[in-house]
């Protein structure tokens, strides 16, 4: 495979007994030639902080991309946020991409609760965070926007690479998919079907150029939970109980909802080939499996299908 091949680091508890084994496993997968580890967030559950996780990974490797998928910024005081992240991007060595999120109906209003932030214009909130945070790595000493406002911001941490980070935003929705190509630096979303990728990819490209954007100013990836196994009538059991447990909805929901694949190698594999063919340039691979025992043998065959 040419497109790039990451893997989503198993941080909830449910799936670790020893926390520090997550940096093994981190280790493991960039020896393995996965390019990029990542970590998603969130306040349900009990689970390893992305931003504490990356900042691990950052001096243990040296070559993968270590990034957010995705990142939930109203969980976090923005001013804070942008010197946390630019700390982990000086310890990368400039290797960090944060993919961001504004939740998910149903689900995240508790989340926002717990953070003090209000459910409502969530989607403008994240759009000015992200925009506070590019001002603060370039050195700016105000923001005003309709939601956030500073005066006499202090000297940020200054990120690896100017300019800081590339940001990336998940989501399909037509809003989201205008607001990926006038704002953002690339784009993450798991539709269930490759027809739906690259008509959203059409959608944000077409959204870049009415704002004055090259095309390739963002990058094409796909969130795609994957579980690898000759028995495929038991693969698909298996992703069901995950489902249950992880959403507490049937595999059969929830195919409708993400890409979702299950079964041999070969299986896998065409699937990854049939979204890389409608643009996607970054696959970004949550494994289906309940243990951190089970994740590391799914990692070598997931590397296995990424390797020539």
């Amino acid at each position: 495979m040419n497109t790039r091949l990451g893997v989503l680091l198993p941080t909830n508890q449910s799936q670790w007994t020893d926390a520090r084994q997550l940096v093994d496993f981190g280790v493991q997968a960039e020896r393995l030639g996965l390019d990029s580890l990542w970590a998603n967030d969130t306040l349900l559950g009990p689970r390893v902080e992305p931003l504490a996780m990356l900042a691990a990974l950052a001096p243990v490797t040296e070559r993968v991309t270590l990034g957010t998928a995705a990142l939930l910024p109203a969980f976090r005081r923005p001013v804070t946020a942008a010197q946390e992240l630019a700390s982990i991007d000086q310890l990368s060595a400039g290797r960090l991409v944060i993919a961001v999120g504004a939740g998910f109906p149903g689900r995240s209003e508790v989340e926002y609760a717990l953070s003090e932030v209000p459910w409502e214009r969530r989607f403008l909130r994240l759009d000015e965070t992200v925009a506070l945070w590019r001002a603060l790595w370039a050195g700016e000493r105000a923001f005003h926007g309709k939601v956030l406002r500073f005066d006499d911001l202090p000297g940020s941490t200054p990120s690896f690479r100017p300019g800081g980070p590339p940001i990336w935003l998940g989501g399909a929705s037509p809003s989201a998919l205008a607001r990926t190509g006038r704002l953002y630096d690339g784009w993450l979303p798991y539709p269930p079907d490759p027809a739906d990728y690259r008509a959203g990819l059409d959608g944000v490209r077409r959204a870049a150029a009415e704002a004055g954007r090259p095309a390739d100013a963002i990058a094409p990836a796909l969130f795609v939970t994957v579980l690898i196994s000759d028995d495929a009538e038991q693969a698909e059991r298996d992703l069901d109980a995950y489902c249950r447990a992880t959403y507490g909805l049937p595999y059969e929901t929830v195919r409708t909802i993400q890409v979702m694949v299950a079964g041999p190698a070969e299986r896998v594999a065409a699937t990854l080939a049939g979204y890389a063919a409608a643009g996607a340039e970054h696959l970004v691979c949550r494994i289906a499996a309940p243990t951190l025992a089970d994740q590391l043998r799914q990692l070598e065959l997931l590397a296995a299908i990424a390797r020539p």
